[in-house]
């Protein structure tokens, strides 16, 4: 590793120990990196030189962003939150906003100045702030406006967070520096940590996963590069938030790596993403096979023909919808799995090569296999652990549960695969308890620990329940206190105070009273007898 840039050390201090940190592959030329390296500067650099500087870049509902502004007003936030916020090199930096161009240039301004970004959902409240504040140890906000009120109730609990700016005050501060104002982006080294993003486990207390600098050039380089395959000609759209790496790599990365656009829709919802495609003509579409069966029902009433590539992750792909897709639009879906600890997609099969149904091959640059128990590889046709290595791998922020994930220097998912003679991998299930949603991953003991805060509640138990539109729903079991009856009424209060206590998308759509939970003779839960009976 080269000498690192970073002043204050808290992260590279909690990195996992050497015996638990995967295996790092770089068997592509493009994976050759310099040992100095800013992901902020390359990617702009590869934008500009690729597309030209004025070229569109970032595109709301009412402004145009070219590269060469990207790049200047950015420089010119990164040099704010030098000046008036004392970022040093290393301090973590809270994203607070929605997918919007503000989130980006603020994104891009924050690795300039070398810090790390902890970008989070505007859907979290302030207790789940507060958490990943508390855990990263972050220091520094920048907060959209309208977002400001969770972050301001969360420091109030969260004392390492002292600099709180949103995004009026940092674009006035900004717009204030001189005319031609250029700043002179921090000489990161390529293994220096530049993000940390938070997955929640099946325990519900968040993970942080540590990426470098080079990390993030190297999901363009090989997923974005290889397989999904952006032109500086392309408008991109989609529905991840950037908070979440698939979304991060979608509207933010593998444009820059080649100087594509990104379109955002001005608020949510599939009619509005529908809208904003056929506004814009957008050609590269990333969403989870949930927004895919939306949009189909739209197809009728927007124009989706300017669409050329179109991509799918956060749950399984089911061949009926790939192929319902296929019919209705003549593109097929780019289907692929990734994982947050591993920054993106390292499974995929793009045009030809895909077979609906299957999640494809090992993106070039990573190598996949399946394993049993213990750890031994298995034959095509059997059924087992799905391991993952290359250019990026899981390191989490001081976590015990780095030496599950990471065995032998390999990655191991969490996903049960089987690969057949063709060396195609098939999506068998998840090996944990993790409830996947319309592409969001959910923890069950963070819905049961909300809906346990309510008087009416004794006992909770949450699993994920099969659903035709999401893939999968949040299901819970409520056991009620003895002054309490169950009803219509009581069910909506539950769901309607469990979106007040953890972000709305978490909350359980389906939501059952019964009178015990099933349990082991030690009092464990058994959560497989409540999904036997789903």
């Amino acid at each position: 590793m080269g000498t690192s840039a970073h002043i204050d050390r808290f992260v590279l201090d909690h990195l996992p120990p050497a015996d638990q940190q995967p295996e790092l592959i770089f068997d592509l030329p493009e994976l050759a990196y310099p040992e100095r390296l800013n992901a902020g500067v390359e990617l702009l650099r590869r934008a500009i030189a690729a597309a030209g500087p004025d070229a569109r870049a970032l595109i709301d509902s009412d402004h145009e962003f070219s590269w060469a502004r990207v790049d200047a007003i950015s420089g010119r936030m990164a040099q704010v939150l030098v000046d008036e916020l004392g970022l040093v090199p290393g301090n973590r930096v809270l994203l607070h906003g929605p997918n919007s161009s503000w989130t980006v240039l603020a994104w891009f301004a924050i690795l300039k100045a070398g810090g790390v970004v902890v970008a989070t959902m505007p859907m979290l409240r302030a207790a789940e702030l507060a958490t990943v504040i508390d855990k990263a140890q972050i220091s520094h906000a920048l907060v959209y406006s309208a977002l400001a009120d969770a972050v301001t109730e969360a420091q109030a609990s969260a004392p390492s967070l002292t600099q709180v700016m949103d995004s009026a005050t940092l674009q006035k501060a900004a717009q204030a520096l001189p005319a031609g104002f250029r700043f002179e982006a921090v000489d990161t080294a390529a293994e220096d940590p530049a993000l940390i993003a938070f997955t929640s486990g099946t325990t519900g207390k968040p993970k942080g996963c540590v990426h470098f600098h080079r990390d993030i050039l190297a999901m363009a380089d090989t997923f974005g590069r290889h397989v999904v395959g952006l032109t500086k000609d392309d408008v991109v759209v989609g529905t991840p938030p950037i908070a979440f790496t698939f979304g991060l790599g979608g509207l933010v990365v593998f444009p820059a790596a080649v100087g594509a656009a990104t379109a955002f829709a001005p608020r949510p919802g599939f009619d509005t993403l529908a809208e904003t495609i056929a506004r814009h003509r957008a050609t590269a579409l990333f969403t989870a096979p949930t927004g895919y069966r939306a949009l189909l029902k739209l197809a009728g009433d927007h124009d989706l023909s300017s669409l050329r590539t179109c991509v799918s992750a956060g749950e399984a792909l089911p061949a009926a919808t790939s192929d319902a897709w296929h019919e209705a639009t003549g593109v097929r879906i780019i289907d692929g799995i990734g994982s947050t600890e591993m920054i993106h997609v390292f499974i995929s099969a793009r045009g030809d090569a895909i077979r609906p149904g299957a999640t494809g091959k090992a993106v070039p640059g990573y190598e996949a296999r399946i394993i049993d128990a213990d750890g031994r590889p298995l034959p095509p046709g059997e059924t087992g652990r799905l391991a993952v290595r290359g250019p990026t791998g899981c390191r989490y922020l001081d976590d015990d549960r780095q030496a599950a994930y990471v065995q032998d220097g390999w990655n191991l998912t969490g996903d049960v695969y089987r690969l057949d003679q063709d060396g195609y991998f098939w999506f068998v299930a998840r090996s944990d308890d993790m409830i996947i949603s319309s592409g969001y991953n959910i923890g069950a003991p963070e819905v049961e620990h909300a809906l346990l805060r309510h008087p009416a509640v004794a006992e909770a138990a949450v699993i994920g329940a099969p659903d035709p539109e999401r893939g999968q729903i949040v299901q819970a079991f409520v056991v009620l206190n003895e002054s309490h009856a169950a009803s219509d009424a009581l069910r909506y209060e539950l769901q309607t105070f469990v979106k007040g206590v953890i972000a709305p998308y978490k909350y359980p759509r389906g939501l059952d009273f019964v009178d015990a939970l099933p349990k082991t003779q030690t009092g464990k839960l058994q959560r497989f007898r409540l999904k036997e009976a789903t």
